[in-house]
């Protein structure tokens, strides 16, 4: 872990991840924000006692051992431009679309440049976090928060963000379950709760047997003949995943565009 730990923006992300850092805060280093999103690091100050703000972002990148940068790809290069980074320093950026050269063209003399993809489970420390390259630094530091995923290239690294754009679709699937039974006559809460536990239960499974391919555990649920194979079968046939597969090739035009991109 980074002896002090800068923040450059303070929108949801950064408060989920020094949320996360300081639940409980279990050898979590001292956390510097910047003045921009003056309200919200107010709170995060008030809320744990390892966290102040900074009166500049200058102060921040000269006070930290690591920065991450989280501000919005729009106006990253006139952040940054304004900044002067210095050698050994640490940096993880958030930034989506800014590649590891780009970023490092920035932030120079600073060489050890990281992305990372957070999202916000990383307040309760269930975040699986895509890092490249994989430097050690970021790889322990997102680990606190959940899983760390280092990758080899920066093309496996933004197609790992590209997957992180499926979260709404996991709702939305869910809410049309949940409408689905609401129709049926069962009450909106206790319909909410039953799809809630019975997605909670499948993703437990996956997770506990790590060995199991996708493919295998949907055959394991779809016996023949049954009701989850008459689902999936529908659901091939009139070409679900073949459009879930174009939307993703979609997202990965975007993320590997400096503008098109803003991680959530």
């Amino acid at each position: 872990m980074p002896a002090k730990l800068g923040f450059l923006g303070t929108g949801a992300i950064t408060s989920a991840i020094v949320t996360g850092l300081n639940s409980p805060d279990d050898g979590t280093p001292p956390i510097l924000l910047s003045p921009r999103n003056a309200a919200a690091g107010a709170e995060l100050a008030r809320r744990f006692r390892k966290v102040s703000v900074a009166t500049s972002n200058q102060e921040v990148v000269d006070r930290s051992d690591t920065v991450v940068l989280a501000v919005r790809p729009q106006i990253a290069q006139a952040v940054l431009s304004e900044l002067r980074f210095r050698a050994g320093q640490n940096v993880i950026s958030l930034v989506g679309g800014f590649s590891v050269q780009r970023i490092s063209g920035l932030v120079a003399p600073a060489a050890k440049v990281t992305r990372a993809v957070p999202l916000p489970s990383t307040a309760k420390r269930r975040c699986p976090t895509a890092i490249f390259p994989g430097d050690a630094n970021a790889v322990e530091l997102f680990a606190r928060l959940g899983a760390a995923f280092a990758v080899e290239t920066e093309h496996e690294f933004d197609a790992l963000a590209t997957a992180t754009a499926i979260m709404a679709t996991y709702f939305a699937i869910a809410d049309g379950v949940s409408s689905w039974l609401v129709g049926q006559g069962i009450p909106q809460q206790q319909a909410r709760d039953y799809v809630a536990t019975v997605f909670s239960g499948l993703s437990q499974t996956a997770v506990e047997g790590p060995e199991r391919s996708f493919q295998s555990l949907a055959a394991d649920h779809a016996t023949r003949g049954g009701l989850n194979e008459q689902v999936v079968r529908y659901l091939t046939e009139h070409g679900m995943f073949a459009r879930l597969s174009e939307a993703l090739d979609g997202v990965m035009q975007r993320v590997t565009t400096p503008y098109g991109f803003q991680a959530e």
